[in-house]
């Protein structure tokens, strides 16, 4: 193509934007331009709805937002008169089709396109249909100062409505793809099978530029690539790091189409995490921005000397600092002295303040108010939930004395089978291990044992002690109580909830496994009967491919039990 460049530089902004600041977003993007600009960039690709902050869930819904949303991009692309970097960011725009899921391409201070979602998602945590209308008609390449762009959106890659095919027939010779893809397990390998789908199919190289932070209960942990059109990984941007990095592409001089084909010759390969590397940065990713963006200074939990509470002590103070956190011991009559010591030993480690604060006249006093309602009956899990009831009252006193969130702490199996105490336990504005089966909670316990991860706050070494991890699991509710008591072995109770949850299977598949048939039965109706409580839990990190909440919808009121 005569006065076309053989050398284009491309930004990929990897940012942390906040839902609906929408000024906050552009200041960051501005400053994200300027970076781009000092290291040479041509051209600054942001992700998906940047400048509204992704979801943006029913605030589309708003127009005053999608006004301020379009307002902020236009005054974006009047920056770029300049004559630094050109931009493609995302926003929604109001159009008379619709309201979109948008991006803006800019260059020399003047909107070179628009271009509209084609598909939208609707399943797991996206509702995009509910707020945005798809995109008319599949628009071609943006011609950026000579090079044709393909710009298909998130989805648009991952769906069967061809909007990259139909790209490359329309001329693109690179795609570029603005993403907001939370994270779950597994995730990264998921993300490279679809794009090297996509340029398997068309041919072109293509590159990924993915959201970073958390929203609610969704981690976006960045990720960003690009692959070749000979199918190599050309760059890998590193996991959980907010940056500005710039990617060289060059054209190669052996394209069958005249033009030559692009590839991307240089730009950042970082190594990512492993399996419990990943999960605990993306627990102590959403912790961190559940409690900075909604403004909190700091948190506090109880500390109970079990495995659960560590771990959630522990991911506080990595994502906050020691000065942030405080834990709380509430014994009773029934806490062990192993506990007192578990807990104790695990503040000091972590270097967080520890309070001790008995519930012994608490208990007492609503025992003593109820005896007359209560006279003639047997103790039980009623006087036992006092007990979880009086610690959840005096967290939330703090919490509403100091101005403290309170980190609640059950995990994925006690979710799941209902063994967590309403008003109790379960009191809390956020729990980082909600999406963490217990079996995956002993795992990261101990890799957190043996590492710091980057951008964590807290110490190295041992900060949680071996104790707690070697320890059988106890509420202490009652004499020498343990949670085995009731459920079978937690690798057991595990591997039947991650059927039952992550892979809907029947009873008769479960059975199939090697699981008792009554015993199945059992989880399954537990996990049923459950679900009111879910609906009333804090939000937490989403770290399976299915968590309870945004992927799980299950009726309250349900009496479907599989028979099998």
């Amino acid at each position: 193509m005569n006065g076309a460049p053989d050398v284009l530089r491309i930004a990929v902004a990897q940012l942390n934007p906040i839902v609906g600041d929408v000024a906050g977003n552009l200041a960051k993007a501005r400053e994200a331009r300027a970076d781009a600009a000092r290291q040479g960039a041509d051209l600054v690709l942001f992700t998906e709805l940047f400048l509204a902050g992704y979801p943006p869930e029913d605030l589309v819904l708003k127009p005053a937002f999608v006004a301020a949303c379009e307002k902020a991009a236009l005054d974006f692309a009047a920056d770029t008169a300049d004559g630094g970097p050109g931009v493609i960011v995302g926003t929604p725009l109001k159009r008379k089709s619709g309201v979109h899921n948008s991006v803006i391409v800019a260059d020399g201070g003047k909107v070179l396109g628009e271009r509209y979602k084609v598909d939208l998602p609707n399943y797991g945590e996206f509702d995009e249909k509910r707020v945005f209308q798809a995109g008319p008609e599949i628009a071609g390449p943006v011609n950026f100062r000579g090079v044709r762009l393909g710009i298909p959106i998130c989805e648009d890659i991952w769906g069967e409505h061809g909007v990259c095919e139909t790209l490359a027939e329309s001329g693109a010779e690179i795609l570029l793809v603005p993403n907001g893809s939370p994270y779950y397990r597994g995730k990264t390998d998921i993300r490279q099978q679809v794009v090297l789908r996509q340029v398997i199919e068309t041919g072109l190289p293509l590159l990924w530029a993915n959201q970073l932070g958390g929203q609610d209960e969704l981690v976006f942990d960045g990720a960003s690539f690009a692959i070749n059109a000979d199918h190599s990984l050309a760059s890998q941007m590193s996991q959980f790091e907010e940056f500005v990095a710039t990617t060289t592409w060059k054209r190669q001089p052996d394209g069958e189409n005249g033009h030559g084909v692009w590839a991307c010759v240089e730009g950042p390969m970082s190594r990512l995490p492993d399996r419990e590397e990943a999960d605990y940065r993306a627990c102590m990713l959403g912790l961190r921005d559940y409690v900075n963006k909604n403004g909190f200074k700091n948190v506090v939990l109880g500390l109970s000397g079990g495995i659960d509470s560590a771990i959630c002590a522990a991911l506080a103070v990595d994502a906050l600092g020691e000065e942030r956190v405080r834990t709380v011991m509430m014994p009773y009559r029934y806490t062990s002295g192993d506990s007192l010591k578990d807990a104790e030993a695990c503040a000091r480690a972590l270097g967080c303040r520890y309070d001790i604060v008995p519930i012994f006249e608490p208990v007492e006093g609503f025992s003593h108010a109820l005896t007359q309602l209560f006279e003639g009956t047997k103790e039980g899990i009623t006087e036992e939930n006092l007990q979880s009831r009086a610690r959840g009252t005096i967290l939330m006193a703090i919490s509403n004395k100091f101005g403290s969130m309170v980190v609640t702490t059950g995990n994925k199996s006690e979710m799941s089978v209902g063994y967590a105490t309403l008003y109790g336990d379960m009191n809390g504005g956020f729990n980082p291990i909600k999406d963490l089966y217990k079996m995956q909670v002993y795992a990261l316990s101990r890799w957190r044992n043996s590492h710091v991860p980057a951008g964590a706050l807290g110490p190295s070494g041992e900060v949680i002690p071996h104790n707690i991890i070697d320890k059988a699991p106890s509420a202490e509710l009652r004499p020498d109580q343990t949670d085995q008591d009731s459920l079978p072995p937690y690798p057991v109770l595990d591997d039947i909830l991650e059927c039952l949850v992550e892979n809907e299977m029947g009873v008769d598949e479960i059975v199939a496994r090697g699981h008792d048939r009554e015993m199945v039965h059992r989880i399954e109706h537990l996990l049923y009967i459950a679900e009111y409580k879910r609906r009333q839990a804090a939000p937490g990190v989403k770290i399976t491919k299915k968590n309870f909440g945004r992927d799980r919808r299950y009726p309250i009121t349900n009496r479907f039990r599989d028979r099998g």
